[in-house]
């Protein structure tokens, strides 16, 4: 039941906290600051004033709020089950006529629902880049694609694969290292292409929830049918995979049952893989946040690496790395602050492996990531890579042993 407060929030939810504080280990603001408006237990603390009345909506509670980076980590660690996504997203819609999203991200979500537009100003973005004019940011791949092929439905395929909108315009290599994938599992692929467009995740989590919604409900008609979607951003399938709250229709929700992250559908299928011909180099895995604590599968990265590599991990615990969707452009510093906490943890799995690659499922890590001088790739593109490495040197007749 909603409360009557200016945020709206259900009261069952505000009250399932007991201020244990299993969640601030895991609150990446809070690990930096220490302060206890930068955990879950004092952003959820600030919600019960707001409801309650005893406190302003001034700026000091604004920017506690906004600090949030949404990683959900604190929602894994709970034993109390404190719904705390639904909660952040709730205040920041509520708010969000009051305490609107900065113009900077309000133009760029506007370019996210213009495909054409979208791919011509990366071109032009790309031929910058390329003459040293563009600083390296966790905003942009290291080098942008000078051409990203439009991504168009054909109509037949065994799955759909969620294209999505930037990461089709600027990591085109993962789609293609996907279907790459698929094909040697036996399986066709449709592309969701420009019709489905963008999933709206970076919308609701600005607080931007009838936008999102509108292009959840695009997304859901430009997709019929039972064929499973896939999706190779954790951030996006964790978009889809709630459109069933989102909307609350049945129509929403049977298409919520229908999507997957790729590694999740692939892993029961890797017997129609071939076998690998030797070990390829080991990988640090990175898990992004929306697979590891909004979809909780990360652990499908793991099962479609291991047969083919060594999988590293992390020490941890599979704190955040800052980059949040949308993050590293509101809230730069504090992202960096949290970035250096993962390079650290990725230097010391490195210094224990002698791994140099990193792997993450998300664009949006990939390129904080990459953004500290770290290389970093999806899984999906090292799977794909291997697999190509042993087709060509079984082929040959010649095994990864021999040609080493």
């Amino acid at each position: 039941m909603s409360g009557g407060g200016p945020l709206g929030l259900r009261e069952d939810a505000l009250a399932a906290c007991v201020n244990c504080g299993l969640c601030l280990p895991h609150c990446p603001t809070y690990r930096i600051s220490g302060d206890e408006s930068r955990s879950p237990r004092g952003r959820i603390a600030l919600m019960r004033a707001a409801e309650a009345g005893v406190t302003a909506l001034d700026a000091e509670w604004f920017e506690a709020i906004d600090t949030c980076v949404q990683c959900l980590g604190c929602e894994t660690a709970c034993p109390s089950g404190v719904p705390y996504g639904e909660l952040i997203v709730a205040t920041r819609e509520a708010t969000v006529i009051d305490h609107p999203p900065s113009r900077h991200l309000r133009a760029g979500l506007w370019l996210l629902d213009r495909p054409r537009l979208l791919r011509a100003g990366s071109r032009l973005l790309a031929l910058i880049q390329r003459f040293g004019l563009v600083p390296r940011t966790g905003l942009l791949p290291r080098r942008l694609p000078l051409w990203a092929p439009r991504s168009r439905r054909t109509g037949t395929g065994d799955v759909v694969l969620f294209t999505g909108c930037v990461m089709d315009a600027w990591q085109p290599e993962v789609h293609a290292a996907v279907e790459a994938v698929l094909k040697e599992a036996g399986t066709t692929v449709e592309r969701s292409g420009d019709r489905a467009g963008c999933c709206g995740a970076l919308h609701e989590h600005a607080g931007l929830g009838e936008e999102a919604r509108r292009r959840a409900e695009r997304v859901i008609a430009a997709l019929p049918g039972e064929r499973p979607v896939l999706v190779d951003s954790a951030g996006c399938g964790a978009a889809l995979k709630r459109y069933g709250d989102l909307l609350g229709t049945p129509a929403a929700a049977a298409f919520a049952a229908r999507v997957f992250d790729v590694h999740e559908w692939l892993a029961p299928q890797m017997g129609r893989l071939s076998a690998a011909h030797g070990t390829a180099e080991p990988v640090i895995v990175h898990d992004p946040c929306h697979l590891r604590h909004a979809q909780r599968c990360h652990g499908a990265v793991r099962d479609v690496l291991q047969p083919y590599m060594e999988v590293v991990e992390l020490d941890d615990q599979g704190l955040c790395c800052g980059a949040g969707g949308a993050y590293a452009l509101s809230e730069a510093v504090l992202a960096d602050e949290v970035r250096q906490r993962k390079v650290a943890a990725i230097g010391r799995a490195a210094g224990r492996s002698g791994a140099t690659v990193v792997v993450s499922a998300n664009p949006g890590c990939t390129m904080h990531l990459a953004a500290a001088g770290l290389e970093v790739h999806h899984p999906m593109e090292v799977l794909a890579e291997v697999l190509r490495e042993d087709f060509t040197e079984a082929g040959t007749g010649e095994s990864v042993a021999d040609a080493g």
